[in-house]
């Protein structure tokens, strides 16, 4: 063989010889890169400092369990990522967060996510099971709903307000708290991150991340009337009844409604009933005036009665027709709850009456938005 070309094989023999030590390092290099960020996953789902996080505390007290059973409750929350809803069917404030909450439960219900909706009533009337199951349907609630009828669990989270939403991550840390509507990007990418992690530690796998709930979310008037509360117990620090008879806890009291009107103040006519809760009227017909400013108004009721809406004298117009009124201006109350009687594109001021007919109708709160 001719020196040159034992030279040309050498050299090309010394070339492949190079590639291929080449391309073994660098598959080498990238199998190690990939270990390493799986490690670093690893290690930054393990090394997540839970000592400052508190557990979840257990269920207790419940009354009733909607959509489960305690058995099945107790056995679907192992291992989940678990968003406690605290909230009840009367407060416009919980209702207006649900939307987000049953879209939650659709898109994530499957990677690991149990949303428990815990129901603690503000007014006597939500203790019903059979009103809390109504709502339930209403609002296309299909999660499971524990009725925390002595407030035992809102305890147990040391709660005080509704609507408030907790996330537990799979192991059962607290990781998030809200309160109130709202910040509902927010709430749901720390819902996205725990599942993440869970997946992660349990070695599942799970759908790739999914955009956003997109719902338009409600807008608050900067400047509106403050809820109104009917009970002398609930309108301690905040009496708003502006006739001079004022509250007497616990007496049946015949009501005029003066001359002079203010803003923010409620008026009553007719014969109540001092309560708790609320007042309930005693004679056969009565009323109700209330100066406000918003662009939303809703009723808190309880008992059958026939009522009338008027906006400063006028029957409500179209424009101003709260979703719960179906037939004008007229409303019969079958179901104790929330009614949705004035809702307009824009904050004004108005003088709104409700004519009631119906003895042992019970009003508890008005709320504006």
């Amino acid at each position: 063989m001719k020196t040159e070309l034992k030279t040309a094989i050498i050299f090309g023999v010394i070339i492949l010889s190079a590639i291929f030590g080449i391309s073994f390092a660098f598959s080498s290099l990238e199998s190690i890169q990939t270990s390493q960020k799986n490690n670093q996953d690893s290690l930054q789902v393990s090394n997540v400092d839970k000592s400052k996080y508190k557990m979840a505390p257990e269920l207790v007290g419940i009354a009733h369990y909607l959509n489960t059973t305690p058995e099945q409750l107790s056995k679907d929350m192992e291992n989940k990522v678990i968003l406690y809803d605290i909230w009840t069917y009367s407060c416009i404030n919980c209702v207006r967060t649900l939307p987000y909450v049953t879209e939650w439960n659709e898109k994530y219900s499957d990677d690991g996510l149990l949303i428990i909706g815990i129901h603690s009533p503000e007014f006597e009337f939500e203790k019903n099971v059979n009103n809390v199951e109504m709502a339930v349907d209403k609002y296309g609630i299909t999660y499971p709903v524990v009725l925390d009828n002595d407030w035992e669990t809102w305890k147990a989270f040391e709660n005080r307000y509704w609507p408030r939403k907790y996330v537990a991550d799979h192991e059962g840390y607290i990781r998030y708290d809200h309160i109130g509507e709202g910040s509902y990007k927010e709430t749901e990418k720390v819902i996205q991150q725990l599942l993440e992690e869970r997946a992660q530690a349990l070695g599942v796998q799970m759908a790739s991340a999914e955009s956003l709930v997109d719902i338009e979310e409600f807008q608050h008037t900067s400047f509106r009337t403050p809820e109104l509360y009917f009970g002398y117990k609930f309108a301690q620090g905040r009496n708003q009844l502006g006739n001079e008879e004022g509250f007497n806890p616990g007496k049946v009291v015949t009501y005029s409604i003066p001359n002079n009107l203010q803003q923010h103040f409620f008026y009553l006519d007719g014969t109540w009933k001092n309560q708790e809760g609320g007042m309930k009227l005693v004679s056969n017909t009565g009323s109700i005036v209330v100066p406000y400013h918003a662009k939303e108004v809703n009723i808190v009721t309880a008992n059958y009665a026939e009522l009338e809406f008027y906006l400063d004298d006028d029957p409500i117009s179209s424009s101003y027709s709260g979703r719960d009124l179906i037939s004008g201006n007229k409303l019969i109350t079958l179901e104790s709850g929330l009614i949705n009687i004035v809702n307009s594109e824009k904050a004004a001021s108005h003088v709104l009456k409700i004519i009631i007919t119906g003895p042992d109708f019970e009003i508890y709160t008005l709320t504006f938005g």
